[in-house]
């Protein structure tokens, strides 16, 4: 799978907030297309950075941040919340 950077001047908050939509919206109407891009997102280095810098505590106490659970989007694109 070919590996997907963030556009440039996007912060990492941002990012999340946009895939944390992404899996809101892929958990209530699965959408092949949201999930190759939630699938590309999970494969890539920017997940695990987003992951860690969650478990550093970077991010604010208000900001969704479900897509970083790595069971919840593990099993939404497996199949096994379908």
């Amino acid at each position: 799978m070919r590996r997907i950077r963030w556009q440039d001047g996007m912060n990492r908050r941002e990012r999340v907030k946009k895939y944390e939509r992404l899996f809101d919206e892929a958990l209530a109407q699965p959408d092949p297309e949201k999930l190759r891009l939630l699938e590309a997102y999970y494969t890539s280095g920017e997940w695990l950075e987003d992951y860690e810098a969650d478990e550093r505590g970077e991010f604010p106490p208000d900001l969704k941040r479900g897509v970083l659970s790595q069971d919840a989007l593990y099993n939404l694109l497996s199949g096994q919340d379908r």
